[in-house]
């Protein structure tokens, strides 16, 4: 195997640095995903499921409103410098989320941690410092490192809430940003063609808006996590009901379905790379993505059910996680993955927006069942689609 065919070990040292700021980033969604349906329910003023999934939504709104600006910023500017803002706001909107003891102190504590929108800014770092016949490994690094983040919040949240209650999670948010500002000063060099460029064009966005293939993804995106939050606004309350587990316990179940599913994903992406099905692969998880939401409606009055449910939606999952930003990395134009990253991480943001409050509201109306009907909704229109959809293979350079 010749070097070409080889991570350096720069770009490793790179990919890994950065997936734990990433998944540093990302515990500010998923370390309270677990429990704070059930702790906000006991706030003052008694707040509705609508109020409750604003409050986990609102981080995605205003990361929505961000991104784009944030990547378009780091493609002028310059990535380090847009990453350190990012990350004082996150710790100021951790701080007054901790601090509030009202659902409405807490939703604008998180409207200010969305505010700090430096996914795509990152993903657009990682591809600055990585060859492009790499990305796919690179980005899957970012990837699992995303899931083992989600994994990890779901096993240690209660844990964490039975220590430190929800609010000493929030300060430890905080306290956590604080160690990505510090690692990436020290560990990561500005790439030299990631900053004080050309001013992106009207012609340059709208190019990035219509393309078609990354419309593609960032509806994935979009889907991927509207259905992830509005789904765990209810999985822990069936947990408790159905299961009749107490929510600092919660971890026992999450932790094998979890252990479970990554053995499971293995062959799944040994055989997409090796015979190139990275497609049927794709739609293959989709689809498994919505056979979990319908197993939810079937099986939920048991706790094996749930079990099952889990299992097959942690699989499709972690894998969906994975290819989806590797995939907008080969098909963006070398130099705007600033921008064209700052689109689909703004899909994604709008998506936890739209599964927080409007899967609040539709749990209200309709109750869990209408709000897992919704998310199969989603997901059918997904998968529909991707069905069109081209794979991009990766483009290796000519010396």
């Amino acid at each position: 195997m010749s070097n070409l065919d080889k991570m350096s070990p720069l770009e490793i040292r790179t990919s890994f640095i950065l997936a734990s700021i990433y998944a540093l980033r990302m515990l500010g969604m998923f370390l309270i995903l677990p429990i704070f349906a059930i702790y906000a329910s006991g706030l003052e003023g008694n707040p509705t499921s609508f109020q409750i999934g604003l409050a986990l939504g609102i981080y995605g709104l205003t990361q929505a409103l961000f991104q784009i600006p944030f990547g378009m910023s780091s493609d002028y500017f310059g990535r380090k410098k847009v990453i350190y803002f990012g990350l004082l706001l996150f710790v100021i909107g951790s701080i007054v989320a901790a601090l509030s003891s009202t659902i409405e102190g807490i939703i604008i504590g998180r409207s200010i941690q969305g505010a700090g929108a430096i996914s795509a800014v990152l993903t657009a770092l990682l591809a600055d410092l990585t060859r492009d016949e790499h990305r796919t490994k690179a980005m899957a690094i970012i990837g699992g490192g995303i899931g083992l983040t989600f994994a990890l919040s779901l096993v240690i949240s209660p844990w964490l809430n039975a220590l430190i209650g929800v609010d000493g999670i929030f300060l430890l948010m905080a306290a956590l940003s604080i160690v990505a500002f510090f690692i990436i000063h020290l560990f990561i060099k500005e790439p030299a063609n990631g900053g004080k460029k050309s001013p992106i064009t009207k012609v340059d966005f709208l190019g990035i808006i219509k393309d078609i293939h990354l419309n593609r993804l960032n509806f994935g995106i979009f889907v991927l996590h509207a259905t992830q939050i509005s789904m765990f606004m209810i999985v822990p309350i069936y947990l408790i009901a159905q299961g009749g587990i107490d929510l600092n316990d919660h971890w026992y179940i999450y932790l094998p379905v979890l252990l479970v599913s990554f053995l499971l994903i293995i062959p799944v992406i040994i055989f997409s790379e090796r015979y190139k099905k990275n497609k049927p692969s794709f739609l293959g998880a989709i689809f498994f993505l919505l056979v979990a939401q319908g197993a939810f409606i079937i099986f939920s009055s048991t706790l094996t059910g749930i079990i099952i449910a889990l299992l097959i939606y942690f699989v499709a999952f972690n894998f969906l996680e994975a290819s989806l930003p590797s995939f907008v990395s080969k098909v963006a134009p070398i130099n705007k993955k600033g921008l064209a990253l700052g689109v689909y991480n703004t899909s994604q943001s709008l998506g936890i927006f739209v599964g927080g409050s409007v899967g609040g509201l539709i749990t209200k109306l309709y109750g869990y069942n209408g709000s897992f009907l919704f998310c199969m909704m989603l997901i059918g229109l997904w998968f529909a689609f991707s069905w069109q959809m081209k794979v991009p293979e990766a483009k290796k350079k000519v010396n």
